[in-house]
């Protein structure tokens, strides 16, 4: 595929630091974007002017409450006419130059229609938050097709939208984001490119600096949203395991932490899996309970509110 352009999709929220070094990030690239496409969620005390010398900016205000992990990025790719569209969130700041270019190489091979980078993670970033982001997002490319799902399972489908660029022709032509979702928009736009018959490309070379230190109550939400999005979407993943590659990371990183002569973080580590695990779980039987527990359990109760 021949690339003539290249747009970039950044949803913001009351931004902070970060934003500003990914513009900045974004400016160095050898690869430029034709255009930078902000759908930012309106907020009392921010203001984003101070952006807007930013070559090739645009800045489209929402409303609070009108935000949706698919619709938002939905809206902003039907304002992109590129070929090739790259999500980024607001937090994710280009490890160097070369992020955008390396990004697209893969799109060389026809059959490829999302690629997405590798996350490292940041200096103030937990040790444990640091493996895992080494399993995740490993120093090795893979192109992942349907050939894949008896030896991966959902591992296949995984792509993050932090930063993952998708040819347009190949989003419009199975049908774009399904709005609205809770979470997890790109691994199932990436279960589409997989069951067509194409390649999702895992760009190790395109990095990204992006991790957090999530406390055990915010891991609960997470994979509760997570778990939830699975639910809906059972043509997906009803046919694939996610629970042995979550074993496979747990024994993993346990293993680490003992190589480094760390045992005593293992407690700490074993508690926030079983977060996690109970998170994910009451999130795959989401039907079964209440709205207060819901809107309990869940990090964006706007969605079930909306």
């Amino acid at each position: 595929m021949k690339i003539g352009s290249v747009d970039v999709i950044i949803p913001t929220y009351k931004p902070d630091a970060d934003l500003g070094a990914l513009l900045a990030g974004l400016l160095i690239q050898t690869r430029m974007p034709n255009r930078i496409i902000l759908m930012n969620t309106k907020a009392e005390g921010v203001d984003l002017d101070r952006y807007k010398c930013v070559a090739g900016l645009e800045i489209h205000d929402l409303d609070k409450g009108a935000f949706d992990h698919a619709g938002t990025r939905a809206e902003a790719a039907r304002k992109s006419n590129a070929d090739v569209m790259i999500f980024m969130t607001q937090d994710a700041v280009p490890a160097d130059g070369k992020m955008i270019e390396n990004l697209l190489a893969p799109f060389s091979d026809d059959k490829v229609g999302v690629t997405y980078a590798r996350q490292l993670p940041k200096e103030d970033c937990r040790i444990v938050e640091s493996y895992i982001r080494s399993f995740n997002y490993p120093d090795t490319d893979m192109a992942k097709s349907a050939a894949d799902l008896d030896k991966m399972g959902i591992k296949t489908y995984f792509c993050s939208d932090v930063c993952a660029a998708y040819r347009k022709d190949v989003y419009e032509a199975l049908g774009g984001f399904e709005a609205p979702a809770i979470f997890n928009e790109d691994m199932v736009f990436a279960a589409k490119v997989i069951k067509s018959g194409r390649i999702v490309y895992y760009a190790s070379g395109a990095r990204v600096i992006h991790s957090h230190n999530y406390t055990n109550r915010q891991q609960f939400q997470r994979n509760f949203d997570l778990a939830v999005s699975q639910s809906d979407h059972p043509e997906i993943f009803a046919d694939v395991k996610s629970e042995s590659e979550g074993k496979k990371l747990v024994l993993a990183t346990m293993g680490h932490l003992f190589r480094l002569g760390k045992p005593w973080l293992v407690f700490p580590f074993i508690v926030s899996c079983a977060y996690k695990y109970l998170g994910f779980y009451k999130g795959k039987h989401y039907q079964k309970l209440s709205c207060a527990r819901i809107l309990k359990y869940t990090s964006n109760p706007d969605y079930w509110l909306s």
